[in-house]
């Protein structure tokens, strides 16, 4: 298989710092909801953390098959409170529109290039996810609007929010 172009390589790595970013904000937000007493939500963002991690062992996976030479880059710290709930889902949901932008960028170099084993071994399946990531946090955002300020619907979403079950993606190597 060829080699990645020094480009795309670059720009895979980059997303893996994005992928571990994306992980920290969610663990971040997972703190901010179990330190406000919403536990449910706390376990939802943990679930959405270790699937980011996840995302980035994919890129990292895909870049040693490739020859390429994995560089890990620094990660910002993440915003650690939130004015409530809803705030929160709303930056979760403009970070997951971000990913979308810098996978669609990737499809775009890969394309570009000629990269089918980019494209049709990794991108084409973080095209789709990104589809499920935003639909997922919107939906989440969605409720949170339509409850607004009503507790009693917080304390039931919050029960809710706790039945979220990660599982291991089977497409992802370790």
């Amino acid at each position: 298989m060829p080699e990645l172009s020094k480009k795309l390589l670059k720009e895979m790595n980059k997303q893996i710092q994005e992928e571990i970013y994306s992980a920290y904000l969610y663990y971040q937000m997972s703190a901010y909801f179990e330190n406000g007493n919403l536990p449910g939500f706390g376990h939802w963002m943990r679930a959405q953390g270790m699937e980011e991690v996840t995302h980035a062992q994919k890129f990292f996976t895909h870049i040693l098959e490739r020859g390429g030479k994995v560089e890990l880059l620094a990660i910002a710290k993440p915003q650690t409170t939130w004015d409530s709930p809803t705030a929160a889902f709303e930056d979760a949901l403009a970070h997951e529109v971000h990913i979308t932008g810098r996978i669609h960028k990737l499809m775009k170099i890969a394309r570009d290039e000629g990269d089918f084993a980019a494209e049709m071994g990794i991108l084409n399946w973080f095209v789709d996810e990104q589809i499920e990531e935003e639909v997922s946090v919107g939906e989440v955002l969605d409720k949170l609007n339509l409850i607004e300020d009503n507790k009693n619907g917080l304390y039931m979403l919050d029960k809710e929010m706790a039945s979220r079950i990660f599982t291991l993606n089977p497409a992802i190597t370790w």
